[in-house]
């Protein structure tokens, strides 16, 4: 059976790896200034309604072709269950408790279930040491970077239990997913489909626990923190992240949330002037490390291979 994906990311793929990172990477941000004054689900389910909005308002502007029939609408139905509604509710609960530095190192855990399950269940994407271990070198650097925000006295375990949660259905997410290229079904669509079926699942959950937001009173930063979270780093994000997920496979897409605490550290230092430590910088290296560990071009290349005279 022929190979479906890269297993090896070109150029092209890690520059929009690196911008969905930062897309991703603003998420944190966006979400800690939204909690100010509004509760998680309604958070959650702002996000995801102005998100579809925005993905359906291209999908009619471009004339998309829609899917069609019960079983692929099923397909995204799944998928925004545990892909969006279930972890993005677990993660922004968690912060409500934590500190995003924290979330962003329980967050860094999912390529290491991702190279776990896909290795299970994906022929094309199988495990192997090099993978795993390039991964926790990554995750290492990431534990490196923000060791400094765990060590803040927080010692509930179960925000940090609904993040590890949520990451794990990131990484099954990730792996369910590759059959959206085999359906036909294009990345645009795949994102508002999935996004629309998470939104219809958690409003009446809002309702019922939360009620309706008093939208009125919500501060022009609040809004803008909406919208920012919610077309740039969910809209727009999903297009990447779905055009990258068909081409390069889950575990390499997977790889961003390695990259997405390096993108939240180099906004803050760029937009809001915050320190650089050399505990960042080193994280930031070993990340770098696992990541070409991960990708194995390295061992492909001629500066690691021993150079033979010629004869003559």
């Amino acid at each position: 059976m022929p190979t479906l994906i890269r297993n090896q990311m070109n150029f092209r793929d890690w520059a929009l790896l690196i911008l969905l990172s930062f897309l991703w990477g603003g998420s944190f941000f966006f979400v800690e200034i939204i909690l100010t004054q509004l509760p998680p689900l309604s958070l959650v389910a702002m996000r995801l309604g102005l998100a579809a909005v925005a993905l359906w308002g291209v999908v009619l502007f471009t004339r998309t072709r829609l899917p069609c029939g019960w079983h692929t609408w099923g397909v995204l139905v799944i998928l925004g269950a545990i892909n969006n509604a279930m972890p993005f509710s677990l993660i922004v609960w968690g912060q409500t408790q934590i500190t995003s530095g924290l979330a962003s190192i329980l967050n860094a855990t999912t390529p290491l279930f991702g190279v776990i399950v896909a290795g299970w269940f994906l022929a094309d994407e199988r495990a192997s040491l090099r993978k795993f271990v390039g991964v926790l070198i990554g995750f290492i650097g990431v534990v490196l970077m923000f060791a400094h925000a765990a060590a803040t006295g927080h010692t509930s375990i179960w925000p940090q239990l609904a993040i590890l949660a949520a990451t794990f259905s990131y990484a099954v997410g990730g792996i369910y997913g590759r059959r959206l290229k085999k359906m036909g079904i294009s990345p645009l669509v795949s994102s508002a489909g999935q996004i629309s079926m998470a939104f219809l699942m958690l409003l009446p959950m809002m309702v019922y626990w939360e009620g309706l937001p008093t939208l009125s009173q919500l501060d022009p930063w609040v809004w803008g923190s909406i919208g920012g979270l919610a077309v740039l780093s969910t809209a727009v994000a999903y297009i990447l992240y779905f055009s990258l997920l068909e081409t390069v496979g889950a575990t390499n897409v997977l790889l961003v949330t390695l990259l997405v605490p390096v993108s939240a550290v180099c906004l803050g230092v760029a937009l809001l002037g915050e320190s650089l430590y050399w505990s960042q910088v080193f994280g930031m290296a070993c990340i770098g490390l696992g990541l070409l560990v991960v990708d194995g071009r390295w061992r492909k290349s001629n500066l690691f291979k021993r150079s033979h005279p010629s004869g003559g």
